[in-house]
């Protein structure tokens, strides 16, 4: 999970993922901002996320994402 976080760091600075639990809805990452991290799941652990999965709740917080990919990985 911090390999992950630091990734997103990079796609986001100064955005507290290891707190915060409204990502996507309180503003801090825009839709532009999930299509990046899509982007990066895909290349850096090769994980297609589905549209059906691109939704609020998978991108609120840095643990959602990461249960996502998880989720994503068993399948």
């Amino acid at each position: 999970m911090e390999e992950f976080i630091e990734k997103l760091k990079l796609i986001k600075k100064g955005v507290d993922f290891e707190n915060e639990t409204e990502l996507f809805d309180g503003g801090f990452l825009d839709s532009f901002d999930v299509i990046q991290i899509i982007t990066m799941l895909d290349e850096d652990y090769e994980i297609t996320v589905p549209p059906s999965e691109i939704v609020p709740t998978n991108f609120n917080s840095a643990k959602a994402m990461f249960a996502m990919m998880q989720r994503l990985e068993d399948e």
